[in-house]
Formats: C-alpha cells, structure tokens, sequence
C-alpha cells in the first residue's frame, strides 16, 4: 500500500514543546513505512542554525519556509503543499497553527489537522475567530493532555472532532533510574524549564529562601534556555535572597537525564502549561515530583499519590511540599517509585507516536 504522505508544519524556534514533538512524530515515521514524512520550520529570528544542520546530518526530511511575514510563511507553505501532496496537514502550535491550515486549504489538502500544545495562547478576538472558521474546515483538533482539550471545548471548538492525544517522553534515557536508589541521590532540586512569563522561577525562589529560614538549604539547578531578560531579574532575586550560593543557572544543558537521576526533587513552578514534558521526565527519572496546580499538570500529577500539588504562585505552600519530602524520605521514595510506574505505563512517546499514527491513516484511508 503506498504510505500516507503527512507534512507537519512548526515553529522552528525550538524554545517550546511542539517543535520536538513535530520532530519525534516525523523521526517515528521515518522508521516505518506506513506514513511518509514531511518536517516544515517556520523559520524565526533566533532559529539556531546548529539544530537545523543537526536535523539535516540525521537526514531528517526539512523544508524552511520565511516567517518575517505570514503571508510569506503562507505562500511558501502553499508551494511545498503543491510539491509534496500531502494527504495530511499538521499545523503544531499557536499561531503557526493559523497559517499553516490556510495554506492547505489553499494547496487544498485533503486533510487538516490542528495541534494545540497549551492551555494558554495569545489568542485575540480576531485571531480566535479565525481559529473558530478554520476549525470548521480541519479534520481533527488534537490538545496534547486532557487539559488542553477541555480548554479548547471552552473556546468553541466543535466537539466531535476535538480530541487528546498526550504528549509523550523518551524513556531509554531513564533506563536505569532503578539503578540509582533514591537515598544516594542528592537531596536538592531540579527544574527544567525555559526563562519566559510562563514559568515561574521566582516562586521556587522564595520558597527555597523560605526553606532557608526552617534550617534547610537543598541546592538549586535551574536547567533552560530563555532570554537574559527573564533569567538575569531572576539571578538577582536568587541574590537579594541570600540564596545565591545554593542556586545554579547552566543554562542550556545536554545532561538532563544524568541531573534528573542524581537528584531526589524534581519541581515544575510554572502558571500554565499543555502537558508538562520535563516534569514528566522528572518522574521517568524516579524523582519525587511537585508541580504547581494549573491545568496540564493536575492531569499528570495525583496529589499525594504519585507527586504533590501546590498552589500557583504561593511560595508558602511550595516550601511546605518541599520541607515535607525532604524531611520525610521514605514518603518522598514512595512517591517517586509510583510516579515512574506512572511514567512507564502512560506517558512513553511509543504511545504518542502509535496514537499519532492511527489517527493519520483514519483519515487518508
């Protein structure tokens, strides 16, 4: 039978989650022959050059299209549209979402397919309502978690072809977690996330300072990438503080499975999110995990069960969680040993990927 020829069209900023999710649907196609693959980047101001060549060496299939204007971004999509025949359109991502469905209805596509990948976008009236006509012309329209579907029900998307499909991780990193007991690892914290509004350092901060006054000073790693200016208020805080000693921030860093499974805490301070990959990975990596509770991450995380959640931006009860598993390590391993369970089970990107799969041969065939 000949393959399914599917296009996924991104951002190619590379700063957020639906980047590397496009790029691991295109690679798990790539491995069988069921679907023919197409990656198209929108390229951006701060595209780094290094992962566009690292895709082009791993002989990922890529297409750049301009992104200083949307109708560029439109008319170069329509004529690799043209080029390719795709059987599927994949739109990953606001507001990358918009363009690329109105170059497959332009390239007429047989099939358009919408991926939401938060639960918070910069929707305008104008752009929602664009959303809303466009919606009734797309095939299907995929949230990466329950909460991001829910919230597109609440913006109006027609609920018969509104579906989730949870973003998955890769679980070879995280191996052999097992092989690294809870009580030998380092009794600090771990967050793994970007410095942008979205997340929220700062309350992780002043809980930590917090802590420090209770006569516990587990050490900080802030791993991400992110403007300087969200991260430099944020090393200055972590020194008005008097925290600065215990807080590092790498950047950018290779490692994080190695960091994740040297480390008891995983914690995700965050105010929205669609499905919260790095905490994810935290559990994968037998941490024990606290995230805030916001939509994305209260369908991941069972409070008490597999993982604590504390209120949004509520320093306080970040430091409680935290003081109770430090304080408490045999609650603290129990937790972790559930959250990997949970990690295993329903949350590998094999899951994703057949899911993805499925629902791409629906509609060609």
């Amino acid at each position: 039978m000949t393959a399914v020829r599917v296009l996924h069209f991104v951002t190619g900023g590379f700063s957020g989650g639906a980047t590397q999710v496009a790029i691991q649907l295109v690679n798990a196609a790539r491995e069988g022959d069921a679907v023919e693959p197409l990656l198209v980047l929108r390229r951006k101001r701060r595209t780094p050059p290094e992962r566009i060549a690292e895709l082009a060496r791993a002989g990922v299939p890529l297409r750049m299209v301009p992104g200083w204007s949307h109708l560029a971004s439109v008319i170069a999509l329509v004529r690799i549209c043209r080029g390719f025949r795709p059987d599927v359109l994949v739109a990953h991502g606001f507001s990358e979402h918009l363009w690329g469905r109105y170059a497959g209805l332009l390239a007429k596509v047989p099939h358009l397919v919408h991926v939401e990948h938060n639960t918070r976008e910069r929707y305008t009236a104008w752009r929602l309502a664009q959303a809303r006509w466009l919606a009734k012309r797309t095939d299907r329209i995929v949230g990466c978690s329950e909460g991001v579907r829910r919230v597109l029900l609440e913006m109006g998307m027609p609920a018969a072809r509104t579906i989730a499909i949870p973003n998955g991780i890769r679980l070879e990193p995280f191996a052999e977690a097992d092989a690294h007991p809870f009580a030998q690892r380092v009794p600090g914290i771990v967050m793994v996330a970007r410095y942008s509004k979205q997340k929220d350092h700062a309350t992780l901060l002043r809980a930590v300072a917090l802590l420090r006054e209770r006569g516990l000073a587990p050490p900080v790693l802030f791993a991400g990438g992110g403007k300087a200016l969200h991260r430099k208020p944020l090393e200055k805080l972590a020194n008005q503080l008097g925290i600065g000693e215990q807080v590092q921030f790498p950047g950018v860093v290779r490692n994080v499975p190695e960091l994740l499974l040297g480390h008891q805490l995983a914690v995700l301070a965050t105010h929205y999110e669609g499905m919260p990959l790095a905490l994810l990975e935290g559990m994968a990596a037998g941490c024990a995990v606290i995230g805030s509770a916001v939509p994305g991450v209260r369908e991941v995380i069972e409070d008490g069960i597999d993982g604590r959640l504390v209120a949004e931006s509520d320093p306080v009860a970040m430091a409680d969680a935290i003081e109770q598993l430090l304080r408490d390590p045999a609650q603290a391993s129990r937790l972790a040993v559930n959250a990997r369970k949970v990690a295993l089970e329903r949350h590998g990107r094999e899951l994703m990927n057949q899911r993805y799969q499925a629902l791409f041969l629906e509609l060609a065939r």
